[in-house]
């Protein structure tokens, strides 16, 4: 029997549905793919992976490297030797064979230095954001999430079996109107510590009171405020006083400041008991791998060591924006170590980025639907290792290959 060839068009069977020999050829079934790239293309929305060596001339201000100690010797020697002790993997998830005395340790540490109960590791600071969001509600919870959250939180939100109601940006009269409305029995309140498009910070200590007087609990992701805020770089939490408060969790990631990968949950020990026995991304998924664990436990010891690294990361973001300000750019006013720098459109943006990169300065490049303001940007992050010459040379660059339109 001849086959139709994906170009011929499919033939309905009565009443509308596909029938039998009307189903498509394999290599039309995900034509559709096509279609939607060349939209996102149309857009100036297409996104490609590029590979960089080991030792990269280009200066980096676009990871997340905050403190410059991804390859401190302190850190790769942390995470050589617990490889070599622990092995290449965790074997397992964290409840049956995935749990060493290195993840033990780990969790300890963090939560003396962050000022809480009790940690909690992930493989990913995604995971732990998805822990605790589905873990910490039931249908009988509203959920009331800033409009800026990171993508992590709103798929928790997603996941999450709550009512969500998505409030203002860092508008905590918003946050309290919402909860002086609800019929759930319980609520939660979710924000970033620092959002990580302009580098501004949530109001922390407002949208505390606004949780408290309305008996909610409070969720902030501090990815972007460990290492960075608090004294000492013990996070966002600690800078709002708020570290160890029982009505308080916080998620952290472990691939920004502590130059490694993972995350974890910090806060009430009932808190972290209950999400070991029922958040899913905890119990089903492969522990996070042991060089991982000893890599960001050689880093949180090295801050706790030089405590000082927070201090000039702040700095080094605040010389940035302002040198870039005095340019004629629209830099954002850093509250952390995140710059942005406003660009005309999408395509400008790409276009500045990667003209940045020829000239030896990698940059981020935020673009819808990545921004939920829709304005596309170049994302700059300070690190605390840069010296005054790299500021000065990216400054440079970054202001040289500016587009029309992008200066005041």
């Amino acid at each position: 029997m001849a086959h139709r060839t994906a170009s011929e068009p499919s033939v309905l069977a009565p009443g509308g549905a596909p029938g039998p020999a009307d189903t498509p050829a394999p290599a039309a079934v995900f034509d559709w793919l096509d279609e939607t790239a060349e939209l996102r293309a149309r857009a100036g929305l297409t996104r490609t992976l590029r590979s960089r060596p080991a030792e990269d001339p280009v200066l980096d201000l676009a990871g997340n490297d905050y403190l410059g100690l991804t390859r401190h010797p302190a850190v790769t020697r942390a995470a050589a030797d617990a490889a070599l002790r622990w092995g290449g993997g965790a074997t397992g998830s964290r409840l049956v064979t995935g749990t060493t005395a290195l993840h033990t340790e780990l969790e300890d540490e963090l939560a003396e230095f962050c000022g809480v109960e009790a940690a909690l590791v992930f493989s990913s600071g995604y995971t732990a954001n998805l822990a605790a969001l589905t873990a910490l509600t039931d249908p009988d919870t509203l959920i009331v999430s800033d409009a800026y959250n990171h993508a992590s939180l709103i798929d928790g939100c997603r996941l999450a079996r709550g009512d969500v109601h998505r409030a203002p940006h860092s508008d905590p009269d918003a946050v309290r109107a919402a909860l002086a409305g609800r019929t759930q029995r319980r609520a939660l309140v979710v924000t970033d510590s620092v959002f990580s498009v302009d580098g501004n910070a949530a109001r922390l200590p407002e949208l505390s009171a606004a949780a408290r007087s309305a008996g909610a609990a409070l969720l902030v992701d501090d990815a972007h405020g460990l290492g960075v805020l608090g004294p000492g770089g013990s996070g966002a939490l600690a800078a709002a006083g708020l570290a160890g408060e029982p009505d308080t969790v916080a998620t952290v990631t472990l691939s920004k400041s502590l130059g490694s990968q993972g995350g974890a949950v910090l806060g009430p020990r009932r808190v972290i008991r209950h999400l070991t026995e029922t958040a899913r991304t905890f119990i089903f998924d492969t522990g996070l791998a042991p060089a991982a664990a000893g890599a960001a436990l050689g880093a949180l010891r090295l801050l706790r060591a030089e405590p000082q690294r927070a201090d000039r990361a702040r700095e080094v973001a605040r010389t940035l924006a302002d040198r870039l300000t005095a340019a004629g750019l629209h830099a954002s006013t850093p509250d952390a170590a995140v710059v942005s720098v406003r660009a005309p459109g999408p395509e400008a943006a790409v276009a500045w980025a990667a003209d940045c990169r020829r000239a030896g300065l990698a940059v981020g490049c935020f673009r819808p639907p990545s921004v939920p303001d829709g304005v596309s940007r170049l994302r700059l992050t300070a690190r605390g290792d840069l010296t005054d010459a790299q500021i000065t040379d990216a400054v440079r660059i970054i202001a040289s290959l500016a587009p029309a339109g992008a200066t005041r």
